[in-house]
């Protein structure tokens, strides 16, 4: 009975999750932010691409919500756009480096012979700046979408790695996993079952981050003009178009850095929500 009434006393996760209101305030942004994106379509008031160059540079509320670009395109209608690629990017590195990093980290932490080596070559590639060898890859690559999600995928995938593989080293010494191998449980499963669905908290966190860490990675390289093509829009993008308006124009970066700043802070506070809620103990305490 008292184990029951235990279980009963122990917070959801979701309430859990929501139970600082800077993570609810957080979650509620972040959300509005991905539903102006997906509704961009019907939202836009104007064709992004559309030019009217006798209105270039108009300043916001003079025809134009958010005021119109060098080429007098719709400042409004191009940061909702470009929103779609900048938080495709961050979903496409978070999901790929989560993928790959589980895959090296488990192997790399259960197989005690290619520790040494995964390991090795997940310090190497932890120990370059993120943005040099992203520009480097981005480089070698070239600047489509596509390439820089695979870019910023193989600099992310490490820091899932080494969590996966300092979880997994603990884990495949506990009993219960010594446990399924002298029932002759095939190592697949063990790595599956016993594994990796204990360890999907600290994954689930990370890729959190990463989702944000990408975001300001693409706009990084897209500002540096080695990113995504200039053609098609991005956060990044536009403060690179911007930069040099800036004087007469700056709402032409404000903007768009305020889609990457309010996106990234949500996404922090989200995964801090996430990773308390996941906790246990500090679960209890909220």
């Amino acid at each position: 009975m008292a184990a029951a009434s235990a279980l009963a006393e122990e917070p959801g996760f979701t309430r859990a999750l929501l139970a600082r209101r800077s993570v609810l305030a957080a979650l509620c942004v972040f959300l509005l932010i991905l539903a102006a994106v997906l509704l961009a379509t019907w939202i836009a008031p104007a064709d992004p691409a559309a030019m009217a160059v006798r209105q270039r540079l108009s300043p916001p509320g003079t025809g134009y919500l958010l005021g119109s670009d060098p080429y007098g395109r719709d400042v409004f209608s191009r940061l909702l756009f470009a929103g779609r690629v900048s938080l495709t990017v961050g979903a496409g590195v978070a999901m790929i480096a989560s993928v790959g990093g589980i895959l090296i980290g488990l192997v790399a932490g259960y197989f005690p012979r290619l520790d040494a080596p995964a390991s090795r070559i997940i310090d190497a590639m932890m120990a370059f700046p993120d943005i040099l060898l992203a520009i480097a890859l981005v480089a070698i690559l070239g600047g489509s979408i596509a390439n820089v999600i695979i870019a910023l995928s193989i600099v992310y995938t490490p820091r899932i790695a080494r969590t996966v593989r300092a979880s997994t080293l603990v884990i495949r010494e506990l009993p219960y996993v010594e446990a399924a191998r002298a029932l002759g449980s095939s190592t697949p499963f063990i790595l599956i079952q016993h594994i990796l669905r204990n360890i999907l908290s600290p994954i689930i966190v990370q890729a959190t981050f990463i989702f944000a860490y990408a975001m300001l990675a693409e706009a990084g390289l897209s500002f540096l003009g080695v990113g995504i093509d200039p053609s098609t829009p991005s956060w990044g993008t536009m403060i690179n178009e911007g930069r040099q308006y800036v004087d007469q124009a700056p709402f032409l970066i404000f903007f768009p850095g305020i889609a990457i700043a309010a996106s990234v802070l949500c996404l922090q506070l989200i995964g801090d929500g996430l990773r308390d809620a996941l906790d246990p103990r500090i679960a209890r305490q909220l």
